[in-house]
């Protein structure tokens, strides 16, 4: 086992000899904490995460061999904590203070830089200073605990549960209880936070009653003269354990119901920062019951540990985004899973179904290809050419969807979540083999591939004649070959061995992504604010354009709108990427396999076909892998946010992957046609 053991021995006993001997010089010294900050650093392994057991042996001995020096540290122990008040770090530390999700953050990340310091009479300023680091909490709890209980006893504590005056430690354990109690009670009646219960409507709110119940406790315990503490066997206890389980179900009913109604970002927060305070409520109810003597040493260590991890804790960044934002990512590709059923084919209507819509896909690309070699004749600024371009494409795009066309690489990032309710439904099956678990996942996915395979041949196939076609017809119509200055530049910025195509083909396939997760925003964002029901029930609009139509702008507004604008965004992400990357001094551009096929057409034409073998072939190779890099950065990207979003573990990609392989070599065939 790899024990981390205390190198510096020799300079914990000096420390301690020095200002713990019969002189007792730590009264003389004007900052005392410098001397436990000093003795800390002794202990503190390098790397704390590496070593697995933090071995304080050799401490408890010297203590045990210096009586007098054991006795004055105890002592400088108790002068340098008692009355320090520490609730806040109960009530605030690691818990969200504020429902703006990017302030919070914004805060934390300051207080990283440059630690908020708490003033000098609180035991936060003290953890501040002595357990600074974020890995404290790692090396504190590789502390054995049976050598925690050693130094508790050697230096002679008798825990928490002695007295129950102002300022004593189970004090502040109860003021920071009633004001995690109020502050739960409080935000739980929120009306924001009520429309998401409303099973919860015509009931007393358990929140107030847990206030209550707490507050009942907690003045028994004050009115004893010894033993502040009860037994868990007490009726008042067993009733608050109910309510405190009815609260938490009250959480959790209003995250089930984010399906329902759909959920901001402040909602989200308020609903986290309710469970986040709950949970800590647990941690400390915990610390009123008293059923064996024992209790009250592992009780009292175990508050202490938990102060030094809340302390250092407090701010995590990564937990709080991961936290916030995991009920919105899944909300999202809720949405993204319902839309993307229809991007997946399973019958040979519904793959030549595709086909059409992917020939209608490649006809606008085809247009808009040559729209955009027009756009770029006008003499303009990069501001000027980010606008066109972005309007070229985001009318494109919002034309290819309002007319039931598709445009192959949207598909791959509304299509994973899709692929994770197969997986979800497999895992559940847990009396099944793991190759079974795997088995409708591999065959979903082969429909997938088989979907986009489709979609792609359809908008290749019909993207390059059109641009072809087009060019030609300007040609004849004007006698100008309007391809003809850019064509070296139109077919080389296709080679992936000699241009930044696969760096490019990326960053589209990063903007898929992104508007597929705008999509799913925009739809959770108009369910949580009943954006159909205003519409449909809107007077002037009933009186100017009648109910029936009214309801079905509201029918049309639901289905349609969500997917506008995530077009629309998309169109503008295309379209303002070469002008941002101007700006920033840097070679950003986007390729797109529908938009490479058309811009081959328009460099063969304008260079009259006279291309050496070598560049058409790069060319042609090279929309290819521009789209197969299209749908793996989207479709990747996709797949770990529907992932994260219903908690599945990273570690069955590998049985994944294996179930796809297999699947793939019984009937490859079902990889590219509706075999089965």
């Amino acid at each position: 086992m790899n024990i981390a053991r205390r190198k510096n021995t020799t300079s914990f006993e000096e420390i301690c000899k020095t200002y713990f001997n019969d002189l007792q010089l730590w009264k003389d010294e004007d900052d005392k904490l410098d001397i436990l900050v000093a003795l800390v650093n002794t202990i503190r392994p390098k790397n704390p995460k590496s070593v697995a057991v933090v071995d304080i042996s050799n401490v408890l001995f010297f203590f045990v061999e210096n009586h007098t020096i054991r006795n004055n540290f105890a002592a400088f122990l108790v002068a340098l904590f008692q009355g320090k008040n520490f609730d806040a770090i109960l009530t605030d530390a690691g818990i969200l203070q504020d429902t703006d999700f990017i302030y919070e953050v914004k805060k934390r990340i300051f207080a990283k830089i440059l630690p908020y310091q708490a003033p000098k009479d609180t035991l936060q300023y003290l953890l501040n200073q002595i357990f600074f680091s974020d890995t404290d909490p790692v090396w504190v709890n590789k502390i054995p605990t049976t050598q925690l209980e050693s130094f508790f006893d050697i230096l002679g504590f008798t825990g928490i549960y002695n007295g129950i005056a102002e300022g004593s430690v189970l004090f502040e354990v109860m003021q920071a209880m009633n004001l995690l109690a109020q502050r739960t009670s409080g935000r739980a009646l929120e009306s924001e936070v009520l429309k998401m219960v409303p099973e919860y409507a015509n009931l007393e709110s358990p929140f107030a009653a847990f206030e209550k119940e707490l507050f009942a406790i907690e003045n028994t315990i004050k009115q004893k003269d010894k033993e502040f503490y009860i037994a868990s066997s007490d009726i008042n206890y067993k009733q608050l354990l109910v309510l405190y389980k009815q609260c938490n179900e009250f959480v959790e009913k209003a995250f089930q119901n984010s399906s329902k109604f759909g959920i901001s970002l402040r909602v989200n927060q308020n609903l986290l920062r309710i469970k986040q305070q709950l949970y800590r409520l647990g941690v400390l109810l915990p610390l009123l019951v008293i059923d064996k003597p024992e209790e009250k040493r592992s009780k009292s260590i175990a508050l202490a540990v938990k102060l030094i991890k809340y302390n250092c804790q407090k701010t995590n960044v990564r937990k709080l985004i991961s936290e916030s934002t995991q009920l919105l990512s899944y909300e999202i590709t809720q949405h993204t899973a319902k839309t993307g059923e229809h991007y997946i084919t399973e019958s040979k209507t519904e793959y030549f179904k595709m086909l059409y819509a992917a020939l209608g896909g490649g006809l606008v690309v085809g247009f808009l290809c040559i729209f955009k070699l027009l756009l770029s004749k006008i003499e303009t600024s990069a501001f000027g050419y980010a606008f066109l371009y972005s309007l070229n494409y985001s009318f494109g795009f919002v034309v290819i969807y309002l007319l039931g066309f598709t445009l192959a690489t949207k598909q791959p990032a509304m299509t994973a979540a899709s692929l994770i309710t197969a997986l979800e439904d497999g895992l559940k099956k847990t009396s099944i083999s793991a190759d079974e678990k795997h088995k409708s996942f591999a065959k979903l996915f082969a429909r997938l591939f088989r979907s986009q395979f489709i979609a792609f041949v359809g908008n290749v196939v019909m993207s390059f004649p059109i641009s072809l076609l087009g060019v030609w017809l300007l040609d004849i119509a004007f006698d100008y070959n309007i391809a003809a200055a850019k064509w070296n530049k139109l077919i080389g910025d296709l080679n992936p061995i000699y241009s930044l195509a696969i760096f490019h083909a990326a960053i589209a396939g990063f903007f898929l992504f992104l508007s597929g997760i705008i999509a799913g925003s925009i739809s959770n964002r108009d369910k949580h604010f009943d954006v159909k029901y205003r519409i449909q029930e809107h007077p002037w609009l009933k009186m100017t354009f009648g109910k029936k139509r009214t309801q079905k702008l509201a029918n049309w507004y639901e289905k349609k709108w969500s997917g506008i604008i995530s077009n629309f965004w998309f169109g503008v992400f295309l379209g303002s990427t070469a002008s941002i990357g101007l700006f920033l001094g840097l070679n950003l551009d986007i390729r797109h396999i529908t938009f490479s096929s058309g811009n081959l057409a328009l460099g063969l034409y304008g260079a009259n076909y006279i291309v050496s073998n070598s560049m058409l072939f790069w060319g042609v190779f090279g929309v290819g892998i521009i789209g197969l890099v299209n749908f793996l950065v989207s479709f990747g990207l996709s797949l770990g946010l529907a992932f994260r979003s219903r908690n599945i573990p990273l570690t069955e990609l590998k049985p994944i992957f294996s179930s796809i392989k297999k699947h793939f070599f019984s009937k490859p065939l079902s990889f590219f046609f509706p075999t089965e």
